[in-house]
């Protein structure tokens, strides 16, 4: 083991590693109920979605650990699920089925990709400011949706949105849910949110709003409700290649903006680069693959990761450990459906993780009108058009078009003119 994972070379030992998996584990966990509660909204069964998120993760985590060597965890991204059940079902009216095809086939692309320098390419030739953009829009999306599962944000015929009634008893439950995951986090407790989910279950529980489940245990079925059920024709049939796109995009950005930002903190970067990208990569684009396979929406390398270098991992045994913890949770599918079915627990994980997701605008050159005004657009798009899509497209045009109008065409990659185009035909001509 020491031999394979290098632990003396890089300053471990089995023990911290297996502490670091565990914390990794425990900050993550969260995604394994918030998940399947996420994309049941899109009309797929809960308990398939469930094991396929498990299995997902365990699978691409591994490869992670053992074939690239990096103590990062992988699992079904936060904002690409919610894009997936509100954007795409729910706001646009494709089935789940086909959904899973446009994630397949980006996964396909993904992989693709991750064998060839187009992938490196295709990083440097959009500006680092869209890049942060996307990032912080998809967390204002994602806070916006989790605000109004807690039912803090409601409807209103006249405003569109206002606050809803804060006196109702599964609201107060949402907001003292909140209050109790920011104080875990304001102490640093590992795995606050996940921790915060079961302080809040208890609470629904003494409050009457939520029934003890009649089983904790239960063998892992059902996972043929949405295991190869995805339709690879009708994406091609309604010209899903805007949704192609922006899952790939997002997954590279943010797996590959993840991955630099962990091996940094463990101090596994060689002269600023990132050594063996290409399996840690494919590692995240298979799990993506597979995912849909199985049935969920594509994968990201998982940020939480840091907790786990913060207390010593530094190798795949790291990854490894998550895994087999991973592996546990299959059996405890009755726990994470009860927990999922009252929105006032999960709600908080969606609002705080979107919140990490936006810290990202420091990065945004703000003085500068020509880069800023497009990142502005996509952040403030992605949640008022319900699309992260529309979001991005906004964006990806009023770039060029700026820079041509202050005479600086020159300074944008050709690539980035064919994204407009593409983009205003999608939106201008097949949104609607």
């Amino acid at each position: 083991m020491n031999q394979f994972f290098k632990l003396q070379e890089r300053g471990t030992t089995a023990g911290t590693e297996v502490l670091a998996g565990l914390t990794t584990f425990l900050t993550m966990v969260y995604i394994v109920i918030v998940n399947p509660a996420i994309l049941s909204d899109a009309g797929m069964n809960f308990q398939a979605v469930f094991i396929a998120t498990i299995l997902t993760s365990i699978v691409a985590t591994l490869l992670m650990g053992i074939f690239a060597n990096y103590p990062i965890a992988i699992a079904p991204g936060m904002g690409m699920n919610a894009y997936f059940a509100y954007s795409i079902v729910a706001g646009g009216g494709i089935s789940w089925q086909t959904a899973l095809g446009a994630v397949f086939f980006a996964g396909v692309l993904f992989t693709i990709l991750s064998l060839t320098g187009f992938r490196s390419l295709l990083i440097d030739v959009i500006p680092a400011n869209l890049k942060h953009a996307i990032t912080a829009g998809i967390g204002l999306f994602i806070s916006f949706i989790g605000l109004q599962n807690a039912r803090i944000i409601v409807d209103d015929p006249v405003t569109l949105v206002t606050i809803g009634d804060l006196g109702e008893p599964m609201t107060l439950l949402s907001v003292i849910g909140i209050s109790v995951s920011l104080l875990l986090l304001a102490y640093q407790v590992k795995g606050s949110l996940f921790v915060g989910m079961i302080i809040t279950s208890c609470l629904a529980w003494m409050f009457g709003l939520l029934e003890a489940p009649a089983q904790i245990f239960s063998w892992p079925t059902g996972l043929e409700k949405t295991a190869f059920q995805m339709e690879l024709a009708g994406v091609i049939e309604q010209g899903l290649y805007a949704v192609v796109f922006t899952f790939f995009l997002i997954t590279l950005f943010d797996t590959t903006g993840t991955m630099l930002g962990v091996a940094g903190q463990a101090g596994l970067l060689e002269n600023n680069s990132f050594p063996r990208a290409k399996p840690a990569l494919l590692a995240d684009s298979i799990g993506t693959t597979l995912g849909a396979a199985l049935g969920t929406s594509p994968t990201s390398a998982y940020i939480e990761s840091s907790a786990g270098v913060a207390v010593g991992g530094r190798t795949g045994l790291t990854a490894v450990v998550v895994s087999l913890l991973l592996a546990l949770t299959l059996f405890f599918a009755p726990v994470a459906q009860l927990l999922a079915s009252i929105p006032a627990i999960t709600a908080p994980a969606l609002i705080i993780v979107g919140f990490f997701m936006m810290n990202v605008l420091r990065s945004i050159e703000w003085k500068d009108f020509e880069e800023a005004f497009p990142a502005f657009l996509i952040v403030v798009t992605m949640p008022l058009t319900y699309s992260i899509a529309t979001g991005i497209g906004l964006g990806f045009i009023v770039y060029p078009a700026l820079k041509l109008l202050r005479g600086k065409g020159k300074d944008v990659h050709p690539i980035m003119y064919l994204f407009a185009v593409l983009f205003f035909l999608q939106i201008g001509f097949f949104d609607h």
